[in-house]
């Protein structure tokens, strides 16, 4: 765990901070912010956005190619958002947790298959962004702000009243609920994205030729599984 480096800014402001090795910061304004978590963020993002692009170029009624797959996933994505929202109300849902598994999917296949390490920053070094505490934080915060405007939405300010149902007692017990709801999101995903490059890295310096293969791909079908929970979790609560 390092704490040198942080304790020789000049000030900081972090909501959330789990530090790791070293760490690339960007200084805007009064915030120091993580820059290798942003950088693999907007090539995730450039990423996807390429591939949407591509396949749905030339469409066909006869899909084939990537405009197959692409069909594919929207299909597992509009299966997760039925399956956890319902018949009715699903679709217009589907965008956002579309949005959550693609970026989650590709940051965390992105972490396990590129090997950041022979890019070179001036601190820190290139990983995936959802082994930082932060990440996955805002995300799980982005779901608790989508949580409740689908709940006053639909019920408008007597949606609140759930908080005293059935009992007023349960009052704190209610509003403790929701705040925990995006903690264990987001450390579910950090904790488990962070502990597979852990156990990757520590290996390949062990035993650096074959040992470590069946962990790696071991960790990308962990990556996929971890994508497939947030999203399905989070569908489960907007």
């Amino acid at each position: 765990m390092h704490y040198n480096y942080i304790q020789e800014l000049p000030y900081t402001n972090m909501i959330s901070e789990v530090e790791v090795g070293k760490h690339l910061y960007w200084h805007i304004g009064d915030f120091y912010v993580h820059g290798q978590v942003f950088i693999v963020s907007w090539i995730v993002i450039t990423m996807l956005l390429i591939l949407s692009i591509l396949g749905t170029r030339n469409l066909k009624r006869a899909p084939k190619g990537l405009q197959n797959f692409m069909e594919f996933v929207l299909e597992f994505i509009q299966d997760i958002a039925k399956s956890q929202i319902g018949e009715k109300e699903y679709r217009e849902w589907v965008p956002y947790v579309a949005t959550l598994f693609l970026f989650i999917f590709g940051s965390n296949w992105a972490g396990a298959l590129i090997p950041w390490k022979i890019v070179h920053l001036p601190e820190g070094e290139l990983s995936a962004p959802t082994n930082d505490i932060n990440t996955t934080v805002a995300l799980a915060m982005l779901t608790s702000l989508a949580y409740f405007y689908a709940g006053i939405s639909k019920k408008g300010l007597g949606y609140f009243a759930r908080y005293i149902q059935p009992t007023p007692i349960l009052l704190p017990i209610n509003i403790l609920e929701d705040f925990t709801k995006p903690l264990s999101l987001s450390f579910r995903l950090f904790g488990n994205i962070l502990a597979d490059e852990l156990v990757v890295s520590v290996l390949t310096l062990l035993v650096p030729l074959f040992v470590p293969l069946p962990v790696m791909v071991l960790g990308l079908f962990a990556s996929a599984i971890q994508a497939i929970i947030f999203s399905t979790l989070s569908a489960s609560v907007s």
